[in-house]
């Protein structure tokens, strides 16, 4: 109980020290961010180019993170799979997106619990648009996804039920076919992408 206390007062601590912008902006405590995703360079010439963006919202300091995956590129035919989405550990695009780390896993689980491990996304006619909330994963204090990477791979997650090694650090994903890095943005793309989402859960 008392280790317990002692972790929480140093996290209010980081929460603090880490306020990613000035108080008092014109945001109301709601901080946004943005990953302007771009096909990895490593991946062969026949693979999807995803581009777009995923967009990130969070209250300060204790709100749940929600996003909003806008991307495009998939192939058009509806009969493909799903492609699993995670954050990973860097945002170091150096060697296209396999130079992103494993998943980011801050406190050493297993995959799927992973703070980003975003799930299954099924593109239709080449496109994602999905809003997502109650996030585990953080943009605030010791936790934050900043600066970190989205990967969008190739294939489905298989949510740790693939019984390997493999299964429980990245769920059998596959290939990397796009990344991006996470940085703090304001809030006209959320604004702009918002309605489009929104208006393609109600059809």
């Amino acid at each position: 109980e008392p280790l317990y206390e002692i972790q929480k007062q140093v996290n209010d601590l980081w929460q603090n020290l880490l306020y990613p912008v000035t108080r008092g902006n014109d945001t109301d405590g709601m901080i946004y961010a943005t990953c302007e995703m771009k096909p990895s360079s490593k991946i062969d010439a026949d693979k999807p180019q995803v581009t777009g963006q995923v967009l990130f919202k969070q209250y300060y300091s204790y709100g749940k993170l929600e996003a909003i995956f806008y991307l495009d590129g998939f192939p058009l035919d509806n009969n493909q799979s799903s492609r699993a989405i995670h954050i990973h550990e860097l945002g170091d695009l150096s060697n296209g997106c396999d130079s992103t780390g494993g998943h980011y896993n801050p406190f050493r689980v297993n995959h799927p619990r992973h703070p980003g491990d975003f799930g299954n996304f099924l593109p239709k006619e080449g496109k994602i648009r999905k809003y997502k909330t109650n996030l585990f994963a953080t943009i605030f204090g010791p936790y934050s996804i900043m600066g970190r990477s989205v990967v969008i791979h190739e294939q489905e997650d298989d949510m740790g039920k693939g019984n390997n090694k493999a299964s429980l650090e990245n769920g059998n994903a596959g290939k990397r076919l796009a990344c991006c890095v996470i940085g703090i943005s304001n809030k006209n793309l959320w604004e702009e992408k918002l309605p489009e989402v929104m208006d393609k859960k109600k059809r």
